[in-house]
Parts: C-alpha cells; structure tokens; sequence
C-alpha cells in the first residue's frame, strides 16, 4: 500500500497555527506522513517543530505589506526564493494534498503546490478574507470559511462553510490544576486576560493598571506575550505567563470570564469551552479590521462584549468587566444554543477527497 501523504502550511500568528495542530495528530491516526512548511523562524516553528513525527521545513518568506516600506521591494525576491523552495520539497516529499491556514508564509506554498499539481485546501477563519488568503485563492481547489458572511467573499463554485475547528485537548482540562498552577483559590472568579499570541501593551497596561481595584473582585491569570511580563508586580490573585501551550488546558477549565483580542480561532475556541468574554479587537489602524467583524458578529449573537481598542480606559475596562460578570447567565444561554457539528471530521473528510490519486 502506497504511503500517505499530507503537507501542512501556515503561519506568522499562532491563529494560522491552531486549526492544523487540532488536525495533524487526527492525521497521524490515520497513518499519514505529515510535512510542515513554515518560516525560518515564526511562531509556527516553535509550534510545530516540537510535534513527534512532523517534519518541519523553513523556507524563505516575505511579508505582505499594504503600506509603503522599502523592504516592500525585497520581498518579492524572498516569496519567490520560498517559491523555489516549495517547489523542490513539494517534488521531494510527494504529498498527496496540501492544507493552508493561511499567513504570508503560505502563499508560495500554495503557488508551488498548483505548480507540482497537488491540490490544496484552504481555511479562513476571519469573517472576511486576509490578503495573504486573497492571493492563495486562485490557487486552490477548495476553500473552506468559519462564518457563513465570508462565503459571500469567497470565488463561487470553491468556498464551503464548514464552522471553526477546535482543539480537542482544550476540553481536557482540570479546574483544579488550572488554580494550582496559579496559586488562585476557589473564592473569586478567574478571569484571564489574553492578547494574542505577540500580547497587546494596550490590553496589558489596561489590566495592570486596574490591578489593584480588579482583585477586589475576580483572580487574573494574564497571557501576556513574549517579553511583555512584569517581574515588579507580585499579587496575590495575579499570575503571568508569557505563552502556554500544555497547561493552557488547565488555565481554560478554571477561567470564568476572558478578556481578549478577537481572533477567529481564538473566540471560537472561548465559544466552545462556554466562556463569556469581553473583545478588544485590533484597531482599524492596526490590522484590516477582520478582528472588529469577527467581534461585532460575536456580539450581534450574545456570546460576547466589545470593547474599541481607542475606547479602552481604566473606566471602561472595570465597567465592561462588571457587565460582562453580570450578564453572565444571558451570555451562557445564548452560547448553549451554538453546537460545533463535527467540524474537524468534516474538514479532513473534504481534505481526504481531494487527495491527489497516484
């Protein structure tokens, strides 16, 4: 029998990431060999590259600017340097379909894969496309959206709305770990504070800013991003960490409220585990806007707050806060009603039917 084959693309943020760590080890079962393209030095290389049986290539990349910078005219050279790379890891390890999360990293990729004839699904997760996905479209034979608005901008006759893929593990956790590893008692509600998988200096000031006043009410675990924890504050009821990966499990089971950006991936993930959460999206001067979207039809559904980026004061925060605690059990009724349908299988069901037939 003939070996199996997929190749996995993705990154720049730990949101291109998240979908293809909740797929490949439903791959591996399936005794699929599992290939990884991604950049020299991103964060889906410390995602990915830890993974038993995935092998991990970096290639070149180049970053998709809409402004004005003189690096706009290295890049090129550096997609088409990944380009080549593709091509020849594509021709070299022979997989039989490939799976984009999207990020500037996957455009050559999926350029070179349409090159080598090997077809390529693709996930959006935001509610409207982002430009590294844009540029990908042409090249692939499906495309897959987590909200059903996104099918109206998506090529006819390719998108399909499938919902978010979640995390399994995430489900597994243990509230009492999750306190433990906090040092946080059973009293007071957690709330965790999120920006990303970079961290957000606004959010983070916002919170340490209101420390005091805040742990009057609730315990905060604080996700604060690399380089961003501030070894000066030392509270009882205020954990930081930088990122987590295995025990964030834990830390999602003893979490009542989240605060945080309002990534696709991210919020979906929230909606899943039921937890009622306040949205400060990035700024329309600091992104395309998907994230205010991907909020605003979280709140348009109950499942959420949101808050505006240049809103965020240390009065508004400590308002939203007490509101978000208040409408706790609307939230939480609204959320019942949203069921995650076996959207992982159906994913690697559409995968696995266009595998390239040898």
């Amino acid at each position: 029998m003939s070996q199996k084959r997929i190749l996995f693309t993705g990154g720049g943020t730990a949101g291109h990431v998240i979908v293809n760590l909740a797929l490949i080890p439903e791959f591996q079962k399936q005794g699929y060999t599992v290939d990884y393209i991604g950049s020299y030095s991103g964060i889906e290389r410390k995602l990915i590259e830890p993974l038993d049986g995935v092998t991990y290539h970096g290639i070149s990349t180049g970053k998709l600017r809409r402004y004005m910078s003189k690096e706009n005219f290295k890049d090129p050279f550096k997609v088409l340097k990944g380009l080549a790379q593709s091509l020849r890891i594509i021709q070299k390890r022979k997989p039989q379909v490939i799976f984009s999360k999207g990020g500037f990293v996957s455009v050559p990729v999926v350029m070179a894969a349409r090159l080598r004839s090997v077809p390529t699904v693709i996930h959006e997760s935001d509610y409207t496309p982002g430009l590294a996905n844009k540029l990908s479209f042409p090249f692939a034979k499906k495309i897959l959206a987590t909200f059903p608005e996104t099918m109206n901008h998506l090529p006819e006759g390719k998108g399909e709305y499938i919902g978010a893929v979640v995390r399994e593990e995430l489900f597994e956790g243990d509230r009492s770990k999750g306190l433990a590893l906090c040092e946080f008692h059973k009293q007071k509600p957690v709330v965790m504070v999120m920006g990303g998988s970079t961290g957000s200096k606004r959010i983070n000031d916002a919170i340490r800013d209101n420390l005091d006043e805040l742990l009057q009410e609730v315990q905060i675990v604080h996700i604060c991003g690399h380089g961003h924890k501030d070894t000066s504050i030392n509270k009882r009821g205020y954990a930081q960490f930088e990122y987590v990966q295995d025990e964030l499990k834990h830390l999602f089971a003893a979490t009542d409220y989240i605060v945080s950006r309002a990534g696709s991936n991210a919020i979906f993930e929230f909606l899943a585990l039921k937890k009622p959460m306040l949205l400060i999206p990035l700024s329309r001067k600091a992104s395309r806007g998907d994230q205010i979207l991907n909020a605003d039809s979280f709140v348009k559904q109950g499942y959420a707050l949101k808050r505006e980026e240049e809103e965020l004061t240390n009065e508004t925060l400590l308002n939203d806060l007490r509101q978000l605690i208040d409408n706790r059990d609307q939230i939480l009724e609204s959320m019942q009603r949203y069921q995650s349908e076996r959207t992982k299988e159906k994913v690697m069901e559409i995968i696995q039917s266009h595998e390239r037939r040898k």
